[in-house]
């Protein structure tokens, strides 16, 4: 095995020891919750994802788009056109437009809620970041700056969602609302494959200005969402030890999966702990300064 390679081995296992045990504080098991619940708890990722992935493609948001969708929910804060290459733009602009879908499937089945605040401020991914990585990066990382800046930013985003309709479908009750969220799962999916992919194929190169290759950063935002959500280990860089490896064979690892290559899954209180930055389903802030919507996400602001 090659040095480099030693290294990154070593860099991962370090990085997902705080994750190896659960919080003995956190709540990891299932909630209770009605399908319409379940599904409109996930409009908090897809707004996400659809204000993300248009702004930084075109430029324009979902007031542009579809206005009605947000049914009087603030703009995001801090959103803008990324500097990408044309292959980069023509992924995350086809993502945006299928985001857009994703919410109107989602409005004609179970109805919607208003869309909540984002931060999606290139200060808001710095803090981030220099979580990620443990140190306060100089200068800060500016998600906007370029393709593969945008792309690990974009590792942040439909993973999370993936995971988390990998953990809504076994709690779905009738066959409509299990069919949807298939098919949601299955985009999800493979727009996280994408990006996966294509930071892959850049795994041990440095981002400028940084002594840091794109696959460190990936496993420090794994490890960052795993201490998050306080729940194990659910979340893998591109680079693993051999014993995250598909079959203990690999330390390459471009989908994040189980000991049997599943997908893993979340609830909604790990993915409020993320998306949060709190660790806390109860304390807003993040990419949510001031909480996510739905039945699901209100229950805990209104506990705290």
């Amino acid at each position: 095995m090659a040095t480099s390679e030693i290294f990154f081995v070593l860099a991962s296992l370090v990085l997902l020891a705080p994750a190896l045990v659960h919080s003995n504080n956190a709540y990891c098991g299932p909630i209770e919750a009605s399908d319409k619940d379940r599904i409109q708890f996930a409009l908090n990722l897809e707004f996400f994802e659809a204000e993300y992935f248009l702004h930084g493609a075109t430029g324009k948001g979902l007031d542009y788009f579809e206005p009605e969708f947000a049914q009087g929910g603030p703009p995001p804060v801090g959103a803008q056109k990324a500097n990408l290459d044309p292959v980069t733009y023509r992924i995350i602009e086809e993502f945006g437009y299928q985001e857009v879908g994703h919410l109107r499937a989602i409005l004609k089945t179970f109805g919607g809620v208003p869309r909540p605040l984002y931060d999606l401020s290139r200060e808001n991914f710095a803090k981030v970041f220099d979580q990620a990585v443990g140190y306060k990066l100089h200068p800060p990382f500016d998600p906007y700056y370029d393709s593969i800046h945008y792309l690990l930013s974009c590792y942040v985003i439909p993973y999370v969602g993936l995971v988390g309709y990998v953990g809504t479908i076994p709690n779905l009750a009738n066959y409509t609302s299990k069919a949807l969220v298939a098919g949601l799962l299955g985009v999800e999916s493979g727009q996280d494959a994408v990006i996966r992919a294509l930071l892959y194929e850049k795994a041990y190169n440095k981002v400028y200005p940084y002594n840091i290759t794109v696959a460190e950063f990936t496993i420090g935002i794994s490890r960052l969402r795993n201490s998050l959500a306080k729940c194990g280990i659910k979340d893998e860089g591109l680079i693993v030890p051999l014993y995250l490896g598909a079959e203990n064979r690999t330390e390459s690892n471009v989908l994040s999966a189980d000991t049997n290559s599943l997908s893993y899954s979340r609830t909604p209180p790990e993915i409020l702990r993320i998306l949060y930055g709190t660790g806390s389903e109860y304390k807003p802030g993040g990419f949510l300064p001031e909480g996510g919507n739905g039945k699901i996400a209100r229950s805990y602001l209104q506990k705290a």
